[in-house]
């Protein structure tokens, strides 16, 4: 039911592609550096592969935010201002939380006019500046207060929050065992039905491990706070938001080659 027969002689192959060389120079035939040959006759023990998939449920602890800075003005250099000064609120913002150097960063930056397209031709009516500031290594429970707060201080855009786990590589390594051993499960019901064992792991493919579990969106994505009045804007602000941060799942997929006992 296992076996498979496979013969190859790479001497022959060779041997016959230089012969056929020396009869046609016309034609070129590549030789590969390393022609792998596989032999698996009845006297062999044989193999099963199992492709094998599981999943680790953590809580994450730590969060991303990306905040907006957007301006306003008819004029450019008098708009870029009104956006350093916000900007420079935020930043001093969050270094009095604790936040370093390492964990702020600004993006983003753009500077484009605004048109009137009302009439039949469009009418310059002034400039917006916006500008990107992303926070890491936010502990889950500050984020609340962190996202009311540095509102307060000149942030009037919320473009996205992201959790994710600190502890993700302890959970992915504990997922590569579920899967290992769910993989030894499978291979043991496939052997047991043809009156065989199971021997030791002979190889073992770590698929798609792109770590792209390791992130999280929150959905709140696009909050924008510039159409809010100035009376509701603190009103908003004065409560922390609530963060519920659910679950992640870590998953691991692999492939196992499991040696064939009699």
């Amino acid at each position: 039911m296992f076996m498979k027969k496979m013969y190859g002689l790479a001497a022959g192959c060779v041997g016959m592609a230089a012969l056929l060389t020396a009869c046609t120079p016309q034609v070129s035939t590549n030789v590969p550096n390393v022609i792998r040959v596989e032999n698996v006759d009845a006297g062999d023990e044989g193999k099963v592969t199992i492709n094998s998939s599981d999943s680790v449920e953590v809580t994450p602890d730590m969060a991303e935010i990306v905040y907006g800075i957007t301006t306003e003005d008819d004029d450019a250099s008098a708009c870029q201002q009104k956006n350093t000064e916000a900007l420079n609120q935020v930043l001093a913002f969050l270094k009095e939380q604790g936040y370093a150097d390492e964990s702020i960063k600004t993006t983003g930056f753009s500077l484009d006019p605004r048109y009137d397209w009302s009439g039949n031709t469009r009418e310059l009516i002034g400039y917006e500046m916006r500008t990107q500031v992303t926070v890491t290594d936010v502990p889950v429970g500050d984020v609340g207060g962190l996202l009311s707060k540095t509102v307060e201080s000149g942030a009037n855009e919320i473009l996205n929050v992201t959790y994710f786990s600190s502890t993700y590589d302890e959970a992915y390594r504990e997922a590569l065992k579920k899967a290992v051993d769910l993989a030894r499960g499978k291979a043991e019901a496939i052997a047991e039905a043809d009156g065989r064992q199971v021997g030791k792991v002979l190889r073992v493919e770590e698929y798609n491990d792109g770590q792209y579990g390791r992130y999280v969106s929150s959905g709140i994505e696009q909050r924008s706070m510039k159409m809010m009045d100035a009376e509701a804007a603190p009103a908003a602000g004065a409560a922390d938001m609530g963060v519920m941060p659910g679950q992640m799942k870590v998953t691991a997929n692999i492939c196992v080659d499991f040696e064939m006992l009699p």
